[in-house]
């Protein structure tokens, strides 16, 4: 496939782009700050895209930023993030929306090259991969005992739905229901979860990795 590699560090962005080209990828673009990501992909019309969460010149959300503005552009590409920590607002604002083909990693998970190869060829499908690590923080404020205990037989098909990354009109159509019975669905799902209703939560997200984990 092709991708382009967003990472200020010389020797992981060096390491990135010989595994990937040594295993049949083509590496179409290579940048080591985020301000010419978005440039970089508008050009080469990559189909993943490999990126650092901290990136120059502040070392905060740079990259983030990018791959949200990528998203939603309507841009294409799937997108890794390989971060050294769980950014949590960064990483819950990214999960928030459509799940297909996002992943995001850490970097010191990465020890084994064929299940990493394997990693982006799901994502690329269209898949998701979100690292453990993740996974805990985000639901650590809103874990329960038994998560999915009260969901009914449908609000369960609508969460498993709602986890592959599809939408609400999505839902209807795999259900043969109406978007209005999803929606309803689904705000039943967040209620009974206990998952508030703020500025500061994404629901959707928290619903899918309650799911994940009960799994």
């Amino acid at each position: 496939m092709r991708v382009v590699i967003a990472e200020d560090s010389a020797l992981l962005r060096d390491g990135l782009v010989r595994m990937l080209s040594d295993h049949g990828h083509e590496v179409v673009g290579e940048v080591e700050d985020a301000g010419a990501l978005v440039q970089l992909v508008d050009r080469e019309s990559p189909e993943l895209v490999v990126l650092d969460v901290r990136m120059p010149p502040t070392h905060t959300d740079e990259g983030i930023r990018a791959a949200l503005e990528l998203r939603s552009r309507g841009v294409e590409p799937a997108i890794l993030v390989l971060s050294q920590y769980v950014e949590e607002n960064y990483a819950t604002e990214l999960l928030s929306g459509d799940l297909r083909g996002i992943g995001y990693i850490l970097k010191d998970r990465v020890t084994n090259v064929g299940e990493f190869l394997e990693t982006i060829d799901r994502i690329a499908a269209g898949g998701t991969a979100i690292d453990p690590e993740v996974v805990s923080q985000l639901l650590a404020r809103t874990r329960r005992q038994q998560p999915l205990g009260d969901l009914s037989r449908r609000e369960r098909e609508v969460l498993a739905l709602m986890a592959e990354g599809r939408s609400n009109v999505a839902i209807a159509q795999k259900l043969v229901v109406t978007p209005r019975a999803v929606e309803k669905h689904v705000k039943s799902i967040f209620q009974k979860l206990r998952l508030p209703l703020d500025e500061g939560d994404h629901r959707r997200v928290l619903a899918v990795l309650r799911y994940l984990e009960a799994r």
